[in-house]
Formats: structure tokens, C-alpha cells, sequence
């Protein structure tokens, strides 16, 4: 028997907020991946971890606010915290790979497509770990070919977002690169869900352990919205955003720098004297060489 399942329980709320949570989280890590673009050394790694975990943080919190209106009706659906909290860990991690690599080594072709696949896959493996956390009194089926199509939609706007990042060309491309992210969490989640089917082991069953999506929406919002929150202040109080930036610094193993750029160091060189021996004139004719004989003398 197969469950009456609803994705949108509370209309078009859930999925606007999640959407903005999903939004908020893209516009703090990009916008930190973009500050880690224009240092070096030390500060790098902070300003990427900074965006690693505020993105991880903001797509685990879309997809929380989203399953908030996922109901079975023949069916209450709780969550495991462990597995729900894994999924959390998964998203930071993954997510954070991608960000790094692009970070250190810039939107070039190669680091594009593997930080963006590797952003994407991340962002898929948040999603279904989350669905693993789910414990109802049935079975959750999926549609193999909905659930490729939600993958590509993950990797290939996470791609284009960590492409606009990189661009650094205002904040239209700033909110560009965002809205890419929200719709790379976004549309990954609900091109999944439509996947989802339930098959119900009985209509008298007990599910199993777990909370209810009540149970978790406090530590959910005490925890990574607080997060976000505090990484939006110091986003916002960043003395390069308020001074104007600075100058690019290109990332490690950049390519396409132009000419220009580099710094000659040949030309501060004075020019070497070399001294040339001066060159024989060449002979000419052959040589005749006269011996003496005693006829001669």
C-alpha cells in the first residue's frame, strides 16, 4: 500500500523560507570565498572555512525548513538526531572541498568542474542522508532517473555559483552567485522529493524511534542560524568590505595571467659588457711556402 505523501503541508511558506534560508547561507560563503580570493596566507583558510561552513549551515537548514512540510498522511514521520546532525557534518565537509579548491586554485576550468561537482554532490549527499534520518511505519522508494536529474541540478548551479564568486565584479554578481546557490540547494530538494513515494507496512504499525520535525526546529535554529548570524557580522564588519577591497591576489597555479602583470626582473639588470676578441682577417689566397735548395743558393 503506498502513502498519500505531501510536500506541502503548510503551502508556500516552507518552501519560500527554506529558500531564503538557502539564499542566506550562498551569500555569506561566496561572499567569504570571494574576500579569501583577495589575501593570502593565513587569513585564506579562515576566510574559506568561514564559507564552508556558512554555506553547509544555510542548505541543512533549507532542507530542514522543507521537510517541515513533508507529511505521510497514513503515517506520522519522525527523525533520527544523530543521522539528522550527520547530514549537517556531510554538507560542511563536502561542500567545504569544493570551496577550497576553488579558493587555492581559482575559477579556472579544471578547479571549476571538480569544486563545483564536488559542491554538488555534497549538497545531494546532505539531502538524502537526511532522508535516511526519516522514521515512519513504511518504505521510501525513489525514482532512479528523478533522483540522477536532482544531482545534475545540484552540481551544475553549484558550479555556476562558485563561478560567480570567483568573478568578483559587483554585487549584482554577488547576488547572482547567491541565488545560484539557493537554487542549487532549493531545486536539488524538491527535484528529489519528487522522486520520493512511501510504501506502507500497515496501517496499524508503530513507527520507530525518533522527533518529530518540532522537536528538532529549536537546536536547528539555536545552532546554524545563530551561526549564520554571527558570520554575517563578521562579514559585514570586515575591513576590506568597508574600505572598498583590495587589489586581486591571483590564487596558486592560476593560469591566464597577462604579461603585463609580471614583474621583469631581467630588466633591472644593467646591460653586460662582453669583451670580444677582435677577429682575424681571413686569408686569402693559398700560402706559398719556398724552401732553399743548394741550386738555389
Amino acid at each position: 500500500m503506498h502513502g498519500t505523501v505531501d510536500g506541502f503541508s503548510y503551502g508556500l511558506v516552507t518552501p519560500v523560507v527554506a529558500c531564503l534560508m538557502a539564499c542566506l547561507g550562498g551569500a555569506l560563503g561566496l561572499h567569504c570565498t570571494t574576500r579569501a580570493l583577495l589575501v593570502a596566507g593565513s587569513w585564506r583558510p579562515g576566510w574559506l572555512a568561514l564559507a564552508s561552513a556558512a554555506t553547509g549551515s544555510g542548505i541543512w537548514s533549507m532542507h530542514f525548513v522543507a521537510m517541515i512540510g513533508f507529511t505521510v498522511e497514513e503515517a506520522p514521520v519522525h527523525y533520527d538526531r544523530a543521522t539528522t546532525y550527520a547530514s549537517l557534518a556531510a554538507a560542511v565537509v563536502m561542500v567545504g572541498v569544493g570551496i577550497f579548491i576553488v579558493g587555492y586554485r581559482g575559477t579556472t576550468g579544471s578547479a571549476l568542474f571538480t569544486g563545483g561537482t564536488i559542491t554538488g554532490l555534497g549538497i545531494a549527499t546532505m539531502h538524502y542522508l537526511g532522508m535516511v534520518a526519516m522514521r515512519l511505519n513504511g518504505t521510501l522508494e525513489y525514482d532512479t532517473l528523478v533522483v540522477a536529474a536532482s544531482v545534475v541540478v545540484a552540481v551544475v548551479a553549484a558550479t555556476a555559483a562558485l563561478w560567480a564568486a570567483g568573478q568578483d565584479r559587483g554585487p549584482l554578481w554577488s547576488v547572482g552567485g547567491s541565488l545560484a546557490m539557493g537554487l542549487a540547494a532549493s531545486g536539488m530538494h524538491y527535484t528529489g522529493m519528487a522522486a520520493v513515494s512511501v510504501r506502507l507496512h500497515g496501517t496499524g504499525g508503530t513507527p520507530a524511534a525518533g522527533e518529530s520535525p518540532a522537536a528538532l526546529l529549536v537546536p536547528m535554529l539555536a545552532g546554524p542560524l545563530s551561526f549564520l548570524l554571527l558570520a554575517g557580522a563578521v562579514v559585514l564588519f570586515d575591513h576590506r568590505m568597508v574600505t572598498g577591497g583590495a587589489a586581486r591576489i591571483p590564487a596558486e597555479r592560476k593560469p591566464g595571467v597577462p604579461a603585463g602583470e609580471l614583474v621583469s626582473h631581467t630588466a633591472r639588470r644593467p646591460p653586460s659588457r662582453i669583451r670580444r676578441a677582435p677577429a682575424r682577417a681571413p686569408r686569402r689566397g693559398p700560402v706559398r711556402v719556398r724552401f732553399r735548395t743548394p741550386q738555389n743558393r
